[in-house]
C-alpha cells in the first residue's frame, strides 16, 4: 500500500509504507506504576511495567497534575492483579480517549498507518513468536522506528503515549490496533471486527529486521505487492481491499519522496497544510480512491505505481473494478482484511482474545463524522 499521510501538524503519512528514514529519537524508561497493596501482582505484570518506553515518559509532575489516574486508579490496580495481557474495561476507556483525540487532532491517517506497520512485518513461514513479526508492539522501539518505511510514526506514538500512560492495563500492541480500527470507523468506514489481548515484545532486540514493509515505487509493483502480502498470508482480493485505505491521508514529498508539496485540496484543512492526497476528501473513508485511481483525470490527486497497478494487473483489476462500483462490497472486504492484518503474528492472552464490543449499544451515539467540514475542497 502506499503511504497514507497524517492530517495533523507535522505528522507523516498513514498507509503501509515507504518513507525516508526517521530522525534519531531518545529512548527512556517509564516509571514503575504504583501497585495496589491489596493484591500481589504477578511476575508478568511487574515485568511489563519495567519495560522500556520508546518515548519521553510522563514525568511524575505530569502524573500528579492528572491526579495520578494512570498509576493509582482502581482500573489500573485491577489490571495489575489480572493475568490477561490487557484489561477490557481499560480498553473501552482507551477507545473513548482515542475518539476524543481523533476529534481534536484529526490524526486518523497516521493512526491507521501505525497499526498497519506494527502488524505488517509478519512472516507466515516463521512459527516462533516474536521472531515471526506481526502485531506485537515492537514499533514502539527506536530501532524499528528508524526503519525507512516508518518515518514520521514517532508522532503517532507521541499522540498515543499519554493514553498508554493513563491505561497501564493496555498493551502497546492492543493500543496500536485499537487506534487504527477506531480511526477507520470514526471517518465513516466499516466496523472492524476486532479482538484484543495482544502480548507486547519486551525489548528492542525482538524487533524485526528492516525491509518487510511495502515500497511505493518498486520496479515491478504487482510482483512487489504480492511478495510482501503473500508472505503475510494475504491474497489478491485482500491486497486490493487494503489498498483502499489510501482514501485517507496525504503524501508529503519532503518525507516520502512522493507527491506534490501542496494542492488545491491540501492547502487548507486540519493540521499542517500541504502534501498531496489520493482523494478530494482525504478525511472520509469511502470508495472514492478506486474511482479516482481508475479515472486519473485530476492532476492534484496522487497516483503511485502501486496504486495504478490495481487497474493494470488482470487479477487485481477484478477487485478494483468491483470496489469502484460497489462501496458495500469494498467495506465488507476491507473490514475482514483489516481485522486479519491486525491479528497476524500476534500472541493473545487469553488465547481466544478479548472482545470489547459487547456493550456498544450503551451510551449516547456520537455525532456522525462529516468529512466536508475538515477535508480541503476545490
Amino acid at each position: 500500500m502506499a503511504e497514507l499521510l497524517s492530517t495533523s501538524t507535522s505528522f507523516s503519512s498513514i498507509g503501509v509504507c515507504f518513507l525516508r528514514s526517521a530522525s534519531k529519537r531518545n529512548i527512556t524508561r517509564s516509571a514503575l506504576p504504583l501497585l495496589s497493596s491489596r493484591r500481589l501482582p504477578s511476575l508478568r505484570t511487574i515485568t511489563a511495567f519495567l519495560r522500556p518506553s520508546p518515548l519521553d515518559p510522563v514525568r511524575l509532575s505530569s502524573v500528579q497534575r492528572a491526579g495520578g489516574r494512570s498509576l493509582s486508579s482502581s482500573a489500573g490496580s485491577a489490571a495489575a492483579a489480572r493475568s490477561a495481557a490487557s484489561d477490557p474495561e481499560q480498553l473501552r476507556s482507551a477507545r473513548e480517549d482515542i475518539r476524543e483525540l481523533l476529534r481534536t487532532k484529526f490524526c486518523h491517517p497516521i493512526l491507521v498507518r501505525l497499526g498497519w506497520h506494527d502488524a505488517g512485518t509478519y512472516d507466515k513461514n516463521i512459527e516462533d513468536w516474536p521472531q515471526r513479526g506481526g502485531a506485537n508492539g515492537s514499533l514502539r522501539f527506536d530501532i524499528e522506528l528508524k526503519h525507512g518505511a516508518n518515518a514520521g510514526l514517532v508522532n503517532a506514538l507521541k499522540l498515543l503515549q499519554p493514553i498508554k500512560d493513563k491505561y497501564s492495563g493496555v498493551t502497546y500492541a492492543d493500543l496500536f490496533q485499537l487506534a487504527s480500527a477506531t480511526a477507520v470507523e470514526e471517518v465513516g468506514g466499516p466496523k472492524i471486527p476486532m479482538k484484543y489481548g495482544r502480548v507486547d515484545v519486551t525489548g528492542p532486540e525482538q524487533c524485526p529486521v528492516e525491509g518487510k514493509l511495502p515500497s511505493a515505487g518498486p520496479p515491478s509493483p504487482a510482483d512487489h505487492l504480492r511478495e510482501v502480502f503473500y508472505r503475510m498470508g494475504f491474497n489478491d482480493k485482500e491486497i486490493v481491499a487494503l489498498s483502499g485505505a489510501h482514501t485517507l491521508g496525504r503524501s508529503r514529498p519532503e518525507r516520502s519522496g512522493w507527491g506534490k508539496p501542496e494542492t488545491k485540496y491540501t492547502k487548507n484543512g486540519p493540521g499542517a497544510p500541504g502534501g498531496q492526497s489520493w482523494t478530494v476528501q482525504w478525511l472520509k473513508f469511502d470508495n472514492s480512491y478506486f474511482k479516482d485511481i481508475k479515472e486519473q483525470k485530476d492532476e492534484d490527486l496522487l497516483v503511485l505505481p502501486t496504486d495504478a497497478i490495481l487497474f493494470d494487473d488482470p487479477s487485481f483489476k477484478i477487485y478494483a473494478e468491483k470496489y469502484a462500483q460497489d462501496q458495500d462490497s469494498f467495506f465488507k472486504d476491507y473490514a475482514e482484511a483489516h481485522s486479519k492484518l491486525s491479528n497476524v503474528g500476534a500472541k493473545f492472552d487469553p488465547p481466544e482474545g478479548i472482545s470489547i464490543d459487547d456493550d456498544t449499544t450503551k451510551g449516547s451515539t456520537p455525532e456522525p463524522f462529516q468529512a466536508a467540514k475538515y477535508s480541503g475542497k476545490a
